[in-house]
């Protein structure tokens, strides 16, 4: 099998490693195998890919989720550049609900993140000129593209970045705190 998954602090989240096969000329492998994931435990239908690229060194994206019946899950990696990743549990009744998982990704190690459904999810980049590729579940539905504030003090996420020195979106700018967020996993 050419994947190895890991569950992280919240069992529902998880570090994919896929086996990389190195020369002289670089390195090949497998990302994606519908049927490597499926043994492994992840059986999802992913539905398009998205690509960011990020200039600076401390760009913010997220913290972002779809509501149902468009929830997404994804599965996230460095194509180039370093991020540091968050999952925020939103489902409510869950153990964790309002809890985080985060975790660095590189394009140097190749490991990726699985965000299920009923997570918000974002990243910081950690170096210039990052790109990051991600596949989602559910196709893009702006009626119900939602937010949370990335750095709301009740979800304790250690940034790598101050709020003053991030560089963020307006839309990211001015998300709902945890507490004033409407309960949309159930």
């Amino acid at each position: 099998m050419s994947v190895v998954v890991e569950p992280l602090a919240i069992p529902d989240v998880k570090r994919i490693r896929t086996r990389r096969h190195g020369d002289a000329r670089g390195f090949f492998s497998e990302t994606y195998n519908a049927r490597d994931f499926a043994a492994a435990g992840i059986d999802l239908t992913f539905v398009q890919d998205n690509h960011a690229y990020s200039a600076a060194r401390h760009t913010v994206r997220g913290l972002h989720f779809q509501t149902p019946p468009h929830a997404q899950a994804k599965l996230v990696r460095v194509l180039s550049g370093a991020i540091w990743d968050v999952a925020v549990d939103l489902r409510v009744g869950s153990p964790s609900y309002g809890a985080h998982v985060a975790l660095e990704l590189s394009a140097e190690s190749g490991d990726q993140i699985l965000v299920p459904e009923g997570f918000a999810h974002g990243l910081v980049t950690l170096a210039p000129h990052t790109q990051v590729l991600y596949k989602v579940s559910a196709f893009y539905a702006p009626d119900h593209d939602r937010g949370l504030l990335w750095h709301d003090p009740a979800l304790g996420i250690d940034w790598p970045v101050s709020p003053e020195a991030a560089i963020v979106s307006d839309k990211d700018r001015t998300q709902p705190r945890l507490a004033d967020l409407p309960r949309v996993f159930a």
